[in-house]
Formats: C-alpha cells, structure tokens, sequence
C-alpha cells in the first residue's frame, strides 16, 4: 500500500473526503517525526512504538578496496510493532 492508497482507505473509513484524509495523515506523519527528532519516543497502543536509538561506531570493510574503514556513530530511527498488531 503506498500513500495515496492509504488517503483513499482512510478516507473510506472514516467518512472523510481525500483531501482532509490527506491532511490528517500529513499531520499525523510531522508529529510522529516531529517527536522522534527530538529524542522522544511514540507509542501507538495496538499498532507500535517509534524510538531514536544510538548505534556505536564500528569497524567494517570497504567491500570495494577490502581496505578497513572505521563506520561512525549515528541516531536510528527504531520501530517495535506490537504484539497485537498482526493477530
């Protein structure tokens, strides 16, 4: 399912037309990023939880030149689906 087909199933169940489904995904989509982009984590009962983790710096190969490069620390975007989710 991309986007628009999410609008159209949102605006179907909710009784909504695209557009203000539209809006309201949009403004659902800056809030959950908005969130995780300051450190905080978004939990969604029934659905998951969005969370910022820190990955450490690592050794890895460069698969090109098989030479050693060092790998650095970076945020990630982390989610855990809910154990509900699929049942």
């Amino acid at each position: 399912m991309n986007k628009t087909e999410l609008v159209g199933a949102i605006a179907e169940q909710a009784g909504l037309s695209k557009a203000s489904a539209k809006k309201a995904l949009e403004a659902t989509l800056d809030a959950i990023a908005g969130a995780v982009k300051k450190g905080d984590k978004v939990a969604l009962v029934g659905f998951g939880t969005f969370a910022v983790a820190k990955r450490a710096k690592r050794n890895g190969i460069n698969p090109a030149t098989k030479k050693a490069i060092v790998i650095p620390a970076k945020k990630v975007l982390k989610f855990k689906a809910s154990a509900t989710l699929l049942k």
